[in-house]
């Protein structure tokens, strides 16, 4: 099926739904919305989109998330619990997108529509779809920009990459192997993180996807070899806490940092400076389609359909820099405060 894209996302409207009522054929049509924790603003933005497509749609939603990143058993006791509540279909994240399989794969045996939102599952058929951002091309975006921002320079770069987790997890390998792969590296085994044997690299940490986890990451890889001049985080939270520990060494300034997500607080970080370049994803627009889906399966028992070439529906990627690469398009940090996570 073909999905329509025109739900009216204005939060204000969307909490004060009550007054919006589900038509009788919708009105018993229940989800859920399962994230990897409930404080990152990339899964915060993502409920709030799905809040206001089921609100809009007049879906009973339920939300719920991980206690931290990487909290798998809260995330399959959420599906459990949605699946034995009558949910029509689910919307999850993955905290570990090969340990879920077997609790997506009871849902879908329960007649559960189960989509993923931004992480795939390995094998990504496990799930009945997903509905993400290319984050390989996310991360072949940045690697591009960072090697043409670099010059000459590049051929001896000093990078550090500050990675998710030890899980390795789809979309943290797909986001780190596409910098490498932009960045012009041989990246070996595309599902590994580290396998690489490029001079070049420093060295890789993880950060849990948080702020102080990238300053501990970098402050690691400071102490291996203090010349790093490039910086690779899975997210903008991990390079905020990167930039805080370059600082603290007086490196602030000659370091060159590049990202993932397109938050506005990232945006933000573009326009000061403290980001090279990020690229954007839409978690909003990921949750909404997906309120959509589940309403579609409700109601006509049709399944989502991949955007073509793919094994997910592409929601699509921006690159955020106020230092345009001829070749690579981009938009601006302004042009990006008035779309960041839409």
């Amino acid at each position: 099926m073909t999905l329509k894209s025109g739900l009216k996302l204005s939060l204000m409207g969307a909490v004060a739904s009550t007054a919006l009522l589900a038509s009788p054929a919708s009105a018993e049509i229940s989800a859920c919305l399962v994230t990897k924790t409930d404080t990152n603003p990339f899964f915060v933005k993502m409920r709030e989109g799905a809040v206001a497509a089921a609100a809009e749609l007049g879906i009973n939603l339920q939300t719920h998330a991980g206690r931290l990143d990487g909290d798998v058993e809260t995330q399959i006791a959420a599906i459990e619990s949605c699946v034995a509540g009558g949910a029509s279909g689910i919307l999850l994240t993955p905290n570990d997108s090969r340990a879920l399989v077997p609790a997506v794969t009871q849902a879908r045996e329960n007649g559960v529509l189960v989509i993923m939102l931004d992480t795939p599952l390995e094998p990504a058929d496990a799930a009945d779809s997903t509905f993400a951002t290319d984050n390989f091309l996310a991360g072949v975006l940045i690697g591009e920009w960072a090697l043409a921002q670099m010059g000459d320079d590049a051929a001896d770069a000093k990078i550090a990459t500050l990675d998710l987790n030890a899980s390795q997890i789809s979309v943290d390998y797909l986001r780190n192997q596409g910098f490498m792969t932009g960045f012009g590296i041989d990246v070996k085994d595309p599902t590994v993180i580290g396998d690489e044997d490029d001079p070049r690299i420093v060295g890789h940490d993880v950060t849990n996807g948080n702020e102080e986890g990238g300053r501990t990451a970098m402050e690691n890889l400071l102490q291996r070899d203090p010349g790093i001049n490039l910086v690779y985080t899975i997210n903008e939270p991990a390079a905020a806490g990167a930039y805080e520990a370059l600082r603290s060494v007086g490196r602030q300034d000659d370091v060159l940092i590049v990202s993932v997500d397109g938050g506005c607080p990232g945006v933000q970080n573009v326009a000061e400076g403290i980001i090279g370049a990020t690229s954007m994803q839409f978690p909003l627009l990921m949750a909404a389609k997906g309120i959509e889906a589940i309403k579609a399966y409700a109601e006509t028992g049709e399944t989502p359909e991949n955007t073509d070439g793919l094994d997910f529906f592409n929601t699509g990627v921006e690159l955020v820099t106020d230092n345009p690469v001829e070749g690579i398009p981009s938009i601006t940090s302004e042009e990006g405060l008035t779309r960041c996570w839409g």
